[in-house]
Order: structure tokens, then C-alpha cells, then sequence
């Protein structure tokens, strides 16, 4: 059966496939990048432009708001004056720039972003005013290397006079930077979708001479990014035809985006770019009070911002000793507790050696975690923690090694007296092994659960360089390990163990249950992600896991022949489970239908509701994550939560990470967090308030009482009084 551990740790190494990183070099001269300043001085209460300029190495690029199918949009953490505020990036039009088999959206050789800053009505004129913007970046060729700048713009302020004038060099940048912007187009626009296609149809000027053509929309998941686009222009205007990208979903009613092409004039060709139908930025909605409200203090993008490294150290072992009461921990709990009475006969040397090994394997499992998640974002893979569980391949290889594990504890197969740590008929120092094995489980059981602390914990980290980042993931894994290593070094909880005997077979019997109900969560999470032939195949699979441990077991004690047919059964019935396993990832239909359901989580959707002023509840979740589903359960579908949202006229929208997303990743990553749960209320413009990762019905009513009751309900309150 050691060989169904390899097997389900190979799967947990496939999650590389994910994204590929072809190497990390960081030449200094990739992106250089500066803030500059429109205006040679500012007016109190005047707005005024800056620019975020990035030059690129040749044959460099870095990404639009939406990067197509890799990469990562530029972000912007600005640290702005008491009384200042920014506005919303505003995005250049981009260029379709091919890699490979992929097809990216960004820019090349340079890219200047505009955003609008807004001073507060007093201002010291002899003080000069510093802004600072920490952007963050991802620039790639084939392949990436995500960056960070640090910049600073110190601007004078105008002592009286009407008008400051451009700054001396800036004029010609900002002319050509407004000259990219896509402007509104003048033609009216309607939407059409057959035959796992989408159509765009503009009622331009007939004739109109449009060559080069790309569509570019928002919605990062609308449209296969590297097929071709299709147009034709006739009496009716100009028609696009474009390959949808996932038709699991239900066909989107609207594609805003940017158009471009280069028209034919008598002069010779002329670049065009229209931004087509209602097309917020994703930052827009929630900027555009800041600028009406100069006196409030330049938003910050996540609270995350303010940690430091001890601060965040201290979190994530805070997270990590709370992890030990999280639901998805509870299994692993059992085999500890197990392990414990096991060797509790043991000198005390030897028990607490079984805690180093198991806090080891703890540490070491994070850290090899944390690694391989950097080193994928880094080549711009857009995942967060617990990503491994949006692989089938993960889930399953996990449910079958518990299986394997509960099995054993029901008798079906014996592993030997190392049976905590799967340390299996292995010698007295393989029972270390065993521990460290152990620790290794707890971890990956772990994942599924964001325990309080940690999703601020963890958001910084993956902010930060690497050292920063595995600092705070091992702080992370010490305190998931300390409370069994705590238990393993103090004499007087050890001599308080009872000592092993014939009841342990009945305890051991009892601690399959849980491992059990584990394994029929994850066989319903796989229900999320894949189809009913993959589900088919994994339910197959469960039975091969059976059938290896029952001939692995048979094989005891039956001569040399029986021994070698039945181990060759068992062996046999794991390679059927491996073909099997190997191929659920490409049963990905029927996965996402949820996503179709009116009130799930579109940056679109979101930016067309924040856009008009509505109040906004945004519940990002994932099948995988038992805190997110217990939230869900306890709180979010009470009736007085219910109620409350109803009364408020919030609109509900609920992001589903239980596979890969793009959109719902970047918004997790613009409020500092790598996974899920996250609850953002809208109060309709502005920062949203972030709710805390545990959720109660009190709570949420409670954030809830900053949003106005709506019209209605505020008549039938009026109508109720005395």
C-alpha cells in the first residue's frame, strides 16, 4: 500500500501542469518603469493625470486588463497624501500578441496607463506634494518574471494664477497615452450567439474598409482568445463572429470590449479603437466615489498592505493552531490521536522523536507547497492556496488514499503497528517515516480550510519575495503542528495516555468513520468539476482501491504462488486506477453549468451593478472548501440573512472556485487574498467592506445595517409606525 502513497503524491506533483515555468531570470532592464505628472504644479480641488509608464525589453510584453489566456494584469497600490484619492486605471487599447499555442492581450515596447488623482480642496502652497505607487507586474516572453516598482512623483503646488500648464517633457506623452485610449463608438451595438459561436454586430457606415481587425473582450472566459475572428462588413453595418470559450455556460445576453482595426483613408491606414457597449473597468465602479469625495483618504487595495513580516508570521501561526479545529482536519485528528495511544508504551525519546518527524513533515509539505505556488504564479498561473483541489486528479488521488487509509483501520488491510503515519510493516525507524507521512496528510487535508487569520496571512505572503513568503508558511506549519508536538514532549500529557491493548481494535474500527465521510466529501466535490463519465470512472476507481487492499491482504500467509497472484491483483488493480485516475481532467463538461445561474459572479456582472449604484453581496466559494460551505450553510442561506439582503434591495452574487477562474482570481488577489472564502458587500460605489472568513447570521446582519433599507421597505416601515 506504499505504493498507493507514492501514487496519490505523484498526482498532488501533477498540479505543475497547471501552468509552465520555463525558468525565473530577472535582468534588470525587462521594465522600466516611472510615474509622471501632467501638470507642472496642481490646484487644490483640481484634478489632474498622471501616468504609469513601463518600457519593456524588446520582444517583452506585459498584459491588458484582461490578459487573455496568460499572465497578469499590471496593479496599482497607490499611498497617496491625507485628502487625495485615485481613480481607475485607464487601460490602453491592446494588441493580440501570440505564444505559442496561447493567444495573450497586452502591450509591447511600451505601455502608459492614466489615472486620475484628485487633490483636496486645501492645499499648502509651500509644501510640495509626494505621491507613491507600488506597481506590480507580470512581463513575459516565453517565459515570465513577475516584478514590482516602487515609484514616486513629488509635484509643487500653484500659488494662485488659473491654470499650471503642462510639465516641461510631459505634453507629447500624455497626447500619444489619451491618442491609445479606445473611445466610446458611435455606431449602436447588438449581441448574438448559435452554434457555440458569439456575434458582435455594430451598425457601422456601409463600405466601412476595416483591416486587422481584433475583438478584445472583458469577460476573460467569453471567447477561445487564440481562434480566429471572423468579420464581414456589408449594408447593415459590420458583423463579428467569434469561438466562445467555455460552452458549458449559458451564452452572455452582452460582450463589452475594445474593437480595433486600422481603417483605410486616403492618407493611408489609421488606427481605431472603440470601446463597444457598457464597459466599466473593473476598478471603475469602485473609484468613482473617491473623486466626487476629495477629503476621504486615497483607498487602499487590501488591508494586507499595512503587515509586516513578523505581523503576518503571527497570523499565519495563529491560522495554523486553528487549523486543528477546522472540520477538514478532523480525520487526520483521529489517526494522530491514534498514533499517540500507539506509542505511548515508547520511551518518551521515541514519542517525541514521532512529533519532530511529524511537525518535519508539516514543514516541509507547506514549504514545498508554498514553492510550488509561487513558482506558478510567478509564471503567471492564476491560482491561490488550496489550487491543487481544482485538479481531479488531486481530489481523486486523495480520496483513494484515505480510502486505503480507512480500509486499514476497519481490518480490511494491515499496514503494521505504524499504522498513524502509514509507516506499514516498516522497521522501528520507518515508524519516524510514519510520522513524517503523517504530517505530510495533515497538510494536504488542511488545504480545503481557511481558518481565521490566514487569508491575510497568506495574501501577504504570495505579495511578497520568496524569502518573506516560505517564512510565513512555515510559521503557518508550525502552528497546524505545534498542539501534537506540544502532546509528544510533555511528560505529563503522555503519562496520562491510556497504554495500548485489545480495545484499540474497536477505537481503530470507530476512526474509519470519519476517514470515511472524508472520502464521500470528496467524491461530491469531484461531482462539481467533472462530468458523469469522469464520475463513473472515479466511483471505478474506489472499488480498484478495495479490490488492491483485499488481494494485497490475501496475499499473507498463501505460498509463495498465491502470494505472488494476489500482490500481482493488487498491483495490477492500482495500474488500472492510475489509467483511470490519469484520465479525469479531460471529463471537464457540465463542470461549470452553476456559472450559468443568474446570480453567479461575473466581473461584468459585478461592474454593470456597481455601475448603476446597487449594493452588491459577493460570496467567492469553492466546492473543496468545507469553511466556505459551512458559511453558506450556517449563515449566508438563513432566512434572516435572506431577509436582510432582500430588504436592501443586495444583489447576491456567488463566485464559484471550485475550478479554475481567472476573473474570481483576480478579485481575490486585488483585496490581498489567495483563496477562498471571501465575502465583499458593495454598498454600491467605493471600497467594498470585507467580512471575516467565519461567518454567523449576527454578523452578517450586522454588516448588512450599513446599506438603507430599499424604497419598498422603508414605506412599510413608515407605514407600520404609531
Amino acid at each position: 500500500m506504499i505504493q498507493l502513497l507514492a501514487l496519490a503524491l505523484a498526482l498532488f506533483g501533477l498540479a505543475p501542469t497547471l501552468a509552465c515555468a520555463q525558468g525565473f531570470k530577472v535582468p534588470a532592464d525587462l521594465v522600466k518603469a516611472s510615474l509622471v505628472g501632467e501638470p507642472a504644479a496642481i490646484r487644490p480641488g483640481e484634478p489632474f493625470t498622471v501616468a504609469i509608464r513601463m518600457v519593456m525589453r524588446p520582444h517583452w510584453h506585459v498584459y491588458w486588463r484582461n490578459p487573455g489566456d496568460s499572465g497578469l494584469a499590471p496593479e496599482v497600490a497607490w499611498t497617496l497624501p491625507a485628502g487625495f484619492s485615485a481613480g481607475a486605471i485607464q487601460w490602453p487599447s491592446p494588441s493580440r500578441i501570440p505564444v505559442s499555442h496561447l493567444m495573450n492581450f497586452g502591450y509591447e515596447g511600451e505601455a502608459v496607463l492614466l489615472a486620475q488623482v484628485t487633490p483636496p480642496v486645501t492645499l499648502a502652497p509651500a509644501r510640495p506634494v509626494t505621491l507613491q505607487a507600488k506597481l506590480s507586474y507580470l512581463v513575459c516572453e516565453r517565459e515570465c518574471v513577475p516584478g514590482s516598482a516602487e515609484l514616486r512623483l513629488t509635484l509643487p503646488v500653484a500659488q494662485g494664477g488659473t491654470s499650471t500648464g503642462a510639465a516641461p517633457g510631459s505634453m507629447r506623452l500624455f497626447e500619444a497615452a489619451r491618442a491609445a485610449l479606445p473611445v466610446p463608438a458611435p455606431w449602436p451595438v447588438r449581441y448574438g450567439a448559435e452554434n457555440g459561436r458569439l456575434q458582435v454586430h455594430l451598425a457601422t457606415p456601409p463600405g466601412l474598409a476595416a483591416e486587422s481587425l481584433a475583438y478584445f473582450p472583458y469577460a476573460e472566459t467569453a471567447i477561445e482568445n487564440a481562434a480566429p475572428q471572423e468579420a464581414r462588413s456589408d449594408a447593415d453595418g459590420l458583423h463579428i463572429d467569434l469561438a466562445r470559450g467555455d460552452t458549458t455556460e449559458a451564452a452572455p445576453a452582452s460582450l463589452p470590449g475594445v474593437l480595433t482595426f486600422d481603417e483605410a483613408t486616403p492618407d493611408g491606414p489609421v488606427r481605431r479603437a472603440y470601446a463597444i457597449g457598457e464597459a466599466p473597468s473593473p476598478a471603475a465602479a469602485a473609484t468613482a466615489s473617491a473623486a466626487a469625495a476629495p477629503a476621504a483618504p486615497a483607498p487602499v487595495q487590501a488591508p494586507e498592505e499595512s503587515l509586516t513580516l513578523w505581523s503576518a508570521a503571527g497570523l499565519a501561526f495563529l491560522g495554523g493552531l486553528l487549523l486543528n479545529l477546522m472540520p477538514c482536519v478532523f480525520p487526520v485528528l483521529s489517526i494522530k490521536v491514534l498514533g499517540l495511544v500507539t506509542h505511548s508504551g515508547e520511551p518518551a525519546g521515541r514519542v517525541r522523536l514521532h512529533g519532530l518527524a511529524y511537525t518535519a513533515g508539516v514543514l516541509a509539505s507547506f514549504l514545498a507547497l508554498a514553492g510550488l505556488l509561487i513558482a506558478l504564479k510567478g509564471a503567471g498561473a492564476g491560482i491561490g492556496w488550496g489550487f491543487q483541489l481544482q485538479s481531479p486528479l488531486v481530489v481523486a488521488g486523495l480520496a483513494y488514499l484515505l480510502l486505503a487509509m480507512g480500509l486499514s483501520l476497519s481490518g480490511v488491510v494491515h499496514l503494521g503497528a505504524g499504522i498513524a503515519g502509514l509507516g506499514a510493516g516498516l522497521t522501528r525507524r520507518a515508524g519516524l517515516e510514519g510520522s513524517f507521512f503523517t504530517g505530510v496528510l495533515a497538510t494536504v487535508v488542511a488545504t480545503p480550510c481557511t481558518a481565521p487569520f490566514m487569508g491575510s496571512a497568506v495574501g501577504f505572503a504570495l505579495t511578497q519575495e520568496a524569502g518573506v513568503s516560505l517564512a510565513v508558511f512555515a510559521s503557518l506549519g508550525l502552528g497546524l503542528a505545534l498542539p501534537f508536538l506540544v502532546l509528544t514532549i510533555w511528560p505529563a500529557a503522555l503519562r496520562r495516555l491510556p497504554r495500548p491493548g485489545a480495545w484499540m481494535d474497536t477505537l481503530k474500527g470507530a476512526l474509519a468513520f470519519p476517514i470515511y465521510a472524508t472520502v464521500a466529501w470528496l467524491v461530491w466535490v469531484l461531482s462539481q468539476q467533472v462530468g458523469s463519465a469522469g464520475l463513473l470512472g472515479a466511483l471505478v476507481g474506489l472499488v480498484l482501491v478495495g479490490l488492491a487492499a483485499w488481494a494485497w491482504e490475501r496475499g499473507h500467509g498463501a505460498g509463495p504462488a498465491g502470494t505472488w497472484i494476489a500482490r500481482g491483483t493488487a498491483v495490477a488493480a492500482l495500474g488500472a486506477l492510475a489509467v483511470l485516475t490519469l484520465g479525469l481532467d479531460r471529463d471537464r463538461a457540465g463542470a461549470d453549468t452553476a456559472r450559468a445561474d443568474a446570480g453567479a459572479f461575473t466581473q461584468a456582472r459585478l461592474d454593470g451593478l456597481l455601475a448603476q449604484g446597487k449594493p452588491v453581496f459577493v460570496n467567492m466559494t469553492a466546492a473543496w472548501c468545507i469553511t466556505c460551505q459551512v458559511n453558506e450553510r450556517a449563515a449566508l442561506r438563513s432566512e434572516t440573512v435572506q431577509a436582510g439582503l432582500k430588504a436592501r434591495g443586495i444583489t447576491y452574487l456567488k463566485g464559484d472556485w471550485t475550478n479554475q477562474n481567472p476573473e474570481i482570481t483576480r478579485l481575490l488577489e486585488r483585496h490581498g487574498r489567495s483563496g477562498v472564502p471571501l465575502y465583499l458587500l458593495y454598498a454600491g460605489s467605493g471600497e467594498p467592506a470585507i467580512l471575516p472568513q467565519i461567518l454567523t447570521p449576527g454578523l452578517v446582519l450586522e454588516a448588512l445595517q450599513a446599506i438603507p433599507l430599499a424604497a419598498t421597505d422603508r414605506s412599510a416601515a413608515l407605514t407600520t409606525e404609531p
